[in-house]
């Protein structure tokens, strides 16, 4: 208990306070799943058409609603703050892809050397109580299990477990299949079948299992790819619940379509349009959705930010991206932290966001869209993105069901509600 620092402290006999809030030791097994680019036209559309019949029945069991994701809506930042219970500008990962402003070096996050704050679940093991970490993408292996103990490892790297570094060995033989490829469905099949076999033979307290968004890159609402993954993953949902876990579900962010009626993308070469506007390497644009999965989107979203290289006209060039079609919204350094409560030393000079149907790059030279294969661009980061699921299997106490009602709600509210407000 003594290890824990001044934002992890023990509270009580049975709760902990991480970042400032209070989270009551698990009553029965608890599993938190992000279903990672989970947009709410999936859960709906599920719904209509019968292939998500356990979520559903949280509607009458448990609990169903929409939450805000942090923003921007992109993987790093939003399973980090879901695991810290905080927005980015208190945990410090503001993006999967960042521009040091101290050395200049862009540098893809990998690990937790950025996060300026503890996590639930690390407090929680240090605490005594069993956690587990499962993820698909690797690269968020060190952020989600960080000063964690217990059972962790990544199905990207499945085969490379061992006692040593993840608690766990012979990950393959567990589940029963060997490690699946980065771009398929079953990376995220087997995260969540890997939480069934181990809930079932080590019964931790507390588990957290994050999946990958190759699906819905790929993938909209109602076509057979989608609603045959997303009834796999209800399918293994309910398998939780019939092993005794409370299950609750959320999203790193949403997911849209960005192409033109004629299947090509609807994409803004911001930099190319500001250097050829103010001059070469008067900026340089950094999108902070660029990470080792570039198949997904090309590196490709609807959040950007611009950095000066030189002195420059901010509100003149700000006033210049506006014109642009397809721009939804541009905010400067203050105003984009104050709005979206991002860390203000790691924000751009300004920041753009792309409408819905919009993504915007840096160069046309920094993104190579043949890797999307002749499929449809569909991507996030974006306003558009940012609504998510927030489901439960169980039913709110009363005080819970009147924060759910009053709100805001946001996806990094789900370890509070599935610790401190289940009945």
């Amino acid at each position: 208990m003594s290890q824990l620092s001044l934002n992890a402290e023990p509270a009580g006999a049975d709760t902990v306070t991480v970042n400032g809030r209070s989270y009551a030791f698990p009553k029965r097994p608890t599993v938190v799943i992000v279903v990672d680019g989970f947009d709410p036209a999936y859960l709906e559309h599920g719904f209509a058409n019968g292939t998500l019949p356990v979520m559903k029945s949280f509607e009458e069991r448990g609990f169903v609603g929409l939450a805000d994701c942090s923003m921007p809506s992109t993987t790093n930042t939003n399973n980090t703050s879901i695991v810290t219970g905080v927005p980015p500008a208190v945990h410090g990962i503001n993006g999967n892809y960042y521009l040091d402003a101290d050395t200049g070096e862009e540098i893809m996050i990998t690990d937790a050397k950025r996060l300026r704050c503890r996590t639930i679940l690390g407090a929680m093991s240090q605490a005594g109580v069993r956690a587990v970490v499962v993820t698909a993408k690797d690269k968020l292996l060190k952020v989600l299990a960080y000063q964690m103990t217990g059972i962790n490892f990544s199905s990207e790297y499945a085969r490379k477990a061992n006692l040593k570094d993840n608690e766990i060995e012979n990950v393959e033989k567990l589940v029963g299949r060997p490690q699946p490829d980065q771009y398929s469905a079953d990376l995220s099949l087997f995260v969540l079948d890997a939480g069934v076999k181990i809930l079932s033979a080590y019964r931790p307290a507390l588990m957290y299992l994050s999946t990958s968004d190759y699906v819905q890159h790929s993938h909209g609402p109602g076509e057979p790819e989608a609603d045959s993954y997303h009834h796999a993953v209800d399918t293994i949902v309910g398998k939780l619940v019939d092993l005794g876990a409370t299950v609750a579900i959320t999203a790193d962010h949403g997911m849209n379509d960005k192409c033109a009626a004629d299947g090509t993308p609807n994409v803004i070469y911001l930099e190319d349009e500001l250097s050829s506007r103010f001059g070469a390497g008067s900026v340089r644009v950094i999108c902070p959705i660029a990470d080792p999965f570039v198949r997904h989107h090309g590196a490709l979203g609807s959040f950007v930010r611009v950095h000066l290289r030189k002195p420059g006209d901010i509100a003149a060039m700000m006033a210049f991206v506006r014109t642009l079609p397809g721009i939804e919204l541009v905010l400067d350094k203050q105003q984009v932290c104050s709005e979206f409560d991002l860390p203000l030393d790691r924000e751009g000079d300004f920041a753009v966001f792309g409408d819905r149907s919009t993504v915007v790059g840096a160069r046309r030279q920094d993104h190579d869209l043949s890797q999307l294969a002749g499929r449809r661009l569909r991507s996030h980061g974006g306003l558009g993105e940012r609504k998510v699921p927030f489901l439960l299997s169980r039913p709110l106490n009363m005080l819970y069901r009147r924060k759910a009602k009053d709100g805001p709600l946001h996806n990094y509210d789900i370890f509070d509600f599935v610790l401190n407000g289940v009945e």
